[in-house]
């Protein structure tokens, strides 16, 4: 990207080159524009993320203490404050992302009202919230730069060449908003051409990165409740191709594909696979069909279906909704061999879904996968489904326990309570919890940690908490001390939320249209100057 003066520079030819046509163009102006709009289509945005990304994962690889971590955004303005809050913060976004979430699409963006996360909103909602978190991002570009523009005009007016000299070398260095998305595509709302078309949706609208998984697409369900189905290997990977296809297509060559497997939790199948030889891909997922062997077709009632099972004839168990059961306890066999088939079959990162939070599981497999796949890498939901206390305690019990020391001081099973909270178990507790993505980063692969929902319940639980004082005894106060104090205090900038919502920007571009005879907003009477 070329530096501001270069821009002027290149901009005022151009102006000049149309005569007395374009005198009221102003080349620094139009600069500065660019600038501000530095990404102008989706596609754009999706070549720019999909290098972070894949650099990041090379990192990672190198080093696995270089993980990367994101928070799960509904609108697009929380997602543009989470990003304005890290660069704050932190100083730059590396390593930072932001997760799209079909379970909070579901639950808080479609036209149906709030629906449980099973495919029911419309597919296309989660693309346009793609779009909406990138509009977001990007004006966020804009107010930040238009904010070092105004010092720099500041500057310039003052004289202070140097002052001047510094922020154009901040502009020039600008650290844009935007950065990765990796958006859930669920189990593709359809068949491998609903998934292709989609997945073509998301793209254009500016993801880098989609997640799929292998649950049956008209049966899905959340992966942390019950009922859960998967699909054989041969129809998953045929929208892994489908998913591949479509950022070919689209020019997004290293796009990356995230393969999500439930089968951990999954105890049915809709289909039985197609095998043609014994061991091939179909009969491996097969042989954990459950099943009675059987002897002879008298044993086959009306409507019963034979399968050929380890060299036996087994008629598998089939419930009444048609579905077929899996044998117990096959889970984790199962999510072996469903990720090493994704990785082998053009699937860049792994998501496998989990009951708890526990770093050893997480590890016991995928230590297994990289034994076929040395380079396997996982995308980790550490989810609000989990009661994170309560399963930390008890992992600290537990391991306690095994260490003979004594553990009588404490109820296994009502470790949730606030007793224990100042305890030396608790206290361990919280450390092991502080520590799980750098714990699993370095022994579990877990290359990208994310929470699916938070902003779902930090709204909830804000708003509670202004409900409960404003309309309580506290009144005016519970704003007053508890949210514009502490913007203030905190250095928030939504505290001038004109200014947040463009106001300064669009008198700025006032200026530009009208000149000396433009009506601007930010006069002395406008109150956000009360924040200074």
């Amino acid at each position: 990207m070329t530096g501001l003066l270069e821009d002027i520079k290149a901009l005022k030819q151009l102006r000049d080159a149309q005569g007395d046509k374009w005198d009221n163009i102003n080349a620094e102006h139009a600069a500065r524009l660019r600038r501000q709009n530095r990404f102008q289509t989706g596609l754009d945005i999706a070549r720019y993320t999909a290098a972070i990304m894949r650099n990041d994962m090379a990192a990672y690889d190198a080093d696995s203490a270089r993980y990367t971590q994101s928070l799960g955004c509904w609108h697009g303005f929380i997602g543009q404050q989470k990003m304005i809050s890290i660069k704050k913060h932190f100083g730059d976004t590396q390593g930072r992302y932001l997760y799209l979430s079909g379970w909070m699409v579901a639950a808080l963006r479609s036209e149906f009202g709030p629906l449980p996360d099973q495919s029911m909103h419309e597919k296309t909602s989660v693309a346009d919230l793609i779009e909406e978190l990138y509009t977001f991002l990007r004006q966020a570009d804009a107010w930040e730069l238009n904010h070092l523009f105004r010092d720099l005009d500041d500057a310039q007016q003052a004289g202070d060449d140097a002052r001047a000299e510094s922020l154009i070398r901040q502009i020039d260095a600008h650290q844009t908003h935007v950065v990765p998305i990796i958006a859930d595509i669920d189990a593709g709302f359809g068949n491998a051409e609903a998934t292709y078309l989609l997945a073509k949706k998301f793209i254009e609208a500016g993801a880098c990165c989609i997640q799929l998984e292998n649950q049956v697409s008209d049966e899905k369900q959340c992966g942390h409740q019950d009922g859960k189905v998967t699909v054989p290997h041969a129809d998953f990977i045929a929208k892994i191709n489908a998913v591949r296809y479509a950022f070919i297509e689209l020019g997004v060559d290293d796009g990356v594909i995230v393969a999500r497997t439930d089968s951990l939790g999954a105890g049915l199948t809709q289909k039985i696979a197609v095998t043609d030889e014994p061991g091939d891909l179909g009969d491996q997922y097969n042989s954990f069909l459950d099943g009675d062997e059987i002897e002879s077709a008298a044993e086959i009632a009306n409507g019963d279906v034979v399968i050929k099972q380890n060299g036996k004839l087994v008629k598998p168990k089939r419930l009444a909704s048609g579905l077929y059961q899996f044998k117990p306890g096959t889970g984790e066999d199962r999510v072996v061999l469903d990720c090493i088939t994704s990785l082998q079959n053009g699937a860049d990162l792994l998501w496998i879904e989990t009951e708890k939070p526990h770093v050893g599981q997480i590890a016991g497999m995928v230590n297994r996968i990289r034994e076929v796949c040395p380079d396997a890498k996982l995308v980790y939901n550490n989810s609000p489904s989990f009661n994170w206390t309560l399963n930390f305690r008890q992992q600290v019990f537990d391991a306690w326990q095994e260490e003979g020391k004594d553990v009588s001081a404490y109820d296994r099973a009502d470790l949730m309570s606030e007793r224990y909270d100042d305890t030396p178990l608790g206290q361990l507790a919280d450390q092991w919890t502080a520590n799980f993505q750098r714990d699993a980063a370095r022994e579990a692969g877990v290359f990208h940690h994310l929470i699916t929902l938070p902003t779902y319940h930090t709204a909830a639980l804000s708003t509670d908490n202004l409900a409960r004082g404003y309309f309580g005894e506290d009144g005016m106060l519970a704003y007053v001390a508890g949210v514009q104090r502490e913007e203030i205090r905190q250095g928030i900038a939504t505290v001038k939320h004109q200014d947040m919502a463009g106001s300064n920007i669009g008198d700025d571009h006032k200026e530009f249209f009208h000149g000396d005879a433009a009506l601007k907003a930010g006069g002395k009477d406008n109150t956000m100057n009360q924040f200074g």
